[in-house]
């Protein structure tokens, strides 16, 4: 066990290397300027000056060098769109707003979209299976930036049910969530109904209905479990997913997230903000695929950790 985790750990730490080493050199070849339109307005002198203290007169790989020590004491630098604010301190700001929003549209993408997959194995080829498959083809369809200001409109400002926008009490995550959550709902209805239909294919489920088990009971009892497992595969990335894909809907209902802070450093070439926030989701992403492959195993009585960690 003590040897698993630590390669995992060594798989970690590489892969984290990999990515803020990709993302340091691609962003250094980035076109324009790093402090916006606003160098344009600056003489030779005082750009000099700027390039010092952010230490970009300094050869490449002595500023690779530096920003790794930095990472590895946790200082992700002072953002150059906001000179006096660090890296560390807009994230601390501003992703509990994203990951709160995340986890409500992972919810509701997690009970719809098993219960849809469910209803449509039961139902296969029937009226209800049409049905499913046809949200979920809709969820896939439709995009976020579409969905969003649909809701927004005719269920926030007509109907009047819920907060068109802003993020004021938890009324005003419930649209912006289903907005985020439904292409994530097609992806699970469709992969649960996959894997319902294989699960009822086996011999043991055939069996337990022989022995004259009601259906709650063999979904329940030997479906249900064997069938969620490809599903649980996919959850560690969609839930990623969804924390880092909240630019748009964040921006339809006024949260206040990070994705505008992820897309204004790209346009303004903030490259302590980009390589930050690059770094810290990254991070989010390897933990959460870890505690994914921990969690399989735990439902998956078949699945092991050997000894050799594999």
């Amino acid at each position: 066990m003590l040897r698993y985790f630590t390669r995992r750990l060594v798989y970690m730490l590489i892969t984290l290397w990999l990515i803020v080493t990709f993302t340091f050199v691609l962003m250094k070849n980035l076109p324009g300027d790093p402090f916006g339109e606003e160098s344009q307005k600056l003489t030779i002198e005082q750009k000099q000056l700027l390039y010092a203290q952010y230490g970009l007169d300094k050869p490449v790989w002595e500023q690779y060098l530096k920003y790794m020590n930095n990472v590895i004491h946790g200082d992700l630098g002072v953002s150059y769109a906001f000179p006096t604010r660090k890296v560390t301190d807009i994230i601390s700001q501003g992703f509990p707003a994203s990951l709160e929003l995340g986890l409500w549209a992972l919810a509701i993408a997690i009970a719809v979209g098993l219960t849809l997959g469910v209803i449509a194995s039961l139902n296969h080829n029937k009226g209800l299976d049409v049905a499913a498959m046809f949200t979920a083809v809709a969820g896939i369809s439709v995009p976020s930036f579409v969905l969003g200001p649909l809701l927004s409109y005719f269920v926030g400002v007509k109907l009047g049910w819920l907060p068109p926008g802003m993020w004021q009490g938890p009324q005003s995550r419930v649209l912006p969530a289903i907005a985020l959550s439904f292409g994530t709902i097609a992806i699970l209805a469709r992969l649960m109904r996959t894997s319902m239909l294989d699960v009822l294919n086996q011999d043991y489920v055939k069996t337990a209905k022989a022995k004259g088990l009601s259906q709650p009971q063999m979904v329940f009892r030997h479906t249900l479990r064997n069938a969620i497992l490809p599903v649980v595969t996919v959850l560690g990335p969609v839930f990623v997913n969804l924390i880092t894909g909240t630019l748009v809907v964040e921006q339809i209902f006024v949260v206040p997230g990070l994705g505008k802070h992820f897309v204004q450093s790209i346009y303004s070439n903030d490259y302590t903000m980009i390589t930050g926030l690059t770094i810290f989701y990254s991070f989010i992403l390897v933990v959460v695929l870890f505690l994914t492959d921990l969690v399989y195993g735990f439902i998956d009585p078949r699945i092991r950790l050997t000894k050799g960690g594999k």
